[in-house]
């Protein structure tokens, strides 16, 4: 294993021994109007990870950000990890980022392990990029992306996507 697939490999350890954003926040009774929060559950069939999803939103339309996001899950290292870096990469984000960030991760998953050439993106990913050799096994990039299908569903709920 080369030095760059073991500090991969210890990334993913980490988020997933002390994840970010794990813990449901509870959704305030009466949010400010220009707030609005969306949830929603994922399960992943083929090895039982779950995962619930909050997101909360400020703002509307094209200024629409993502001002927090918290969750509670269980599963495989990948997909705790996966859901503790997407809630360090996308909070503070507006959607469309939020979107090109999505877009981006699903990129790296379907690289099957050779990666992104544009560095740029990858750049953008963060800790993200630590997901590289997962997209090599077909079976785990389901893992890697269930916390991303709960984020995106979560936001059409809140009604930020419309």
């Amino acid at each position: 294993m080369s030095s760059l697939e073991q500090m991969y490999q210890q990334v993913i350890l980490d988020h997933a021994k002390r994840p970010h954003g794990r813990g449901l926040v509870e959704v305030p009774v009466d949010p400010a109007p220009d707030r609005r929060s969306g949830e929603s559950h994922q399960v992943n069939p083929t090895c039982g990870d779950e995962i619930t999803l909050r997101v909360d939103v400020q703002g509307d339309g094209a200024g629409a950000t993502v001002a927090g996001v918290s969750w509670e899950g269980q599963g495989c290292s990948i997909s705790q990890a996966s859901a503790s870096v997407m809630t360090e990469l996308v909070t503070g984000h507006d959607l469309a980022d939020v979107a090109h960030l999505d877009a981006v991760f699903h990129d790296l998953m379907a690289s099957r392990g050779k990666g992104l050439d544009d560095d740029e993106a990858l750049d953008a990913l963060g800790d993200a990029s630590a997901f590289t050799g997962v997209s090599q096994y077909p079976a785990r990039i389901k893992c890697a992306l269930l916390g991303w299908a709960a984020l995106k569903d979560s936001l059409a709920r809140s009604g930020a996507l419309s």
